[in-house]
């Protein structure tokens, strides 16, 4: 399923991406007529954030366990149709077994993590038509920090130094961006849009969970073993070493839904005129 969405999204960004430029120019207020190339465009965002991973099956529309996604970011503009892209986020992801098939193994998480990269947008519109309404695609490549923490006796506890599985695993997974969204233009300057936003982790660790069971003496403490296995807090018997504990076929991923505002900051060609019309120094 991922390889279709991967190489339809690729199509459709690719049309987008080619299509030539027409050199033509856009009257901005303020700026007045300037070309698309350079355009600076300064991005802030807020939405909710949705985990997909080994706790959950599929979407749950009853017990979504959303959370928060901030973002600030900006744009700088190559043609009429594509800009570089590039964003600081910070979110929050969870995920219980309690509401899964898997309810008596009782894990759950919640994480609080910043990611980062840097991409490009495809618009459908060219830059210069300044329609009100303008449809993108978008994908880029960064990281992100993973912390996930589970809960025991009211404490939030770190898990990846607690090795619940007996692995060491990477903080830092390579992170692949890919979205939808549209922009509507308020003013020449002023834009406000929504935007639907894929994360693919190449980490199966965001939740804590990937493989199986481990041996509980290979764990380095008390704490590690009753985090790695809390089947017996409810009752259930203690699952035993080789157990599967997740899949780690499928990677982890999260899904922003945004609602984004935009501010066209300054141009290049703005820059330049400014700096040609500027008073010789005596």
């Amino acid at each position: 399923m991922r390889r279709v969405f991967f190489v339809v999204f690729l199509f459709c960004w690719g049309m987008l991406v080619f299509r030539p430029s027409t050199h033509a120019q856009a009257r901005i207020e303020g700026l007045g007529s300037v070309p698309p190339e350079g355009v600076i465009t300064l991005m802030v965002g807020a939405g909710v954030a949705y985990y997909m991973g080994d706790l959950v099956d599929g979407v749950d529309f009853a017990h979504l366990g959303l959370g928060p996604n901030l973002a600030l970011g900006g744009m700088y503009r190559l043609t009429e149709h594509v800009s570089l892209r590039s964003e600081l986020r910070y979110y929050q992801v969870q995920g219980d077994q309690q509401y899964s098939r898997n309810a008596k193994n009782n894990l759950s998480f919640r994480t609080r993590n910043p990611d980062i990269y840097i991409g490009a947008q495809g618009d459908l519109f060219p830059f210069s038509r300044q329609v009100r309404a303008n449809p993108y695609l978008f994908a880029g490549l960064g990281t992100t920090i993973l912390n996930p923490k589970a809960n025991l006796g009211g404490t939030w506890y770190s898990l990846p130094p607690l090795t619940t599985e007996g692995v060491n695993y990477s903080q830092t997974p390579l992170l692949v961006v890919a979205g939808i969204g549209f922009t509507y233009r308020l003013t020449g300057r002023w834009g406000l849009g929504l935007e639907l936003c894929n994360n693919f982790l190449s980490s199966d660790y965001l939740d804590d969970v990937s493989g199986f069971y481990p041996e509980p003496d290979a764990l380095p403490n008390d704490l590690a073993r009753q985090l790695s296995d809390r089947a017996p807090e409810i009752g259930q018997a203690p699952n035993q070493p080789g157990f599967q504990r997740g899949n780690p076929k499928v990677k982890d991923s999260y899904v922003f839904l945004s609602v984004k505002a935009q501010y066209l900051l300054t141009t290049r060609y703005f820059a330049q005129q400014r700096k040609k019309t500027r008073c010789p120094k005596f």
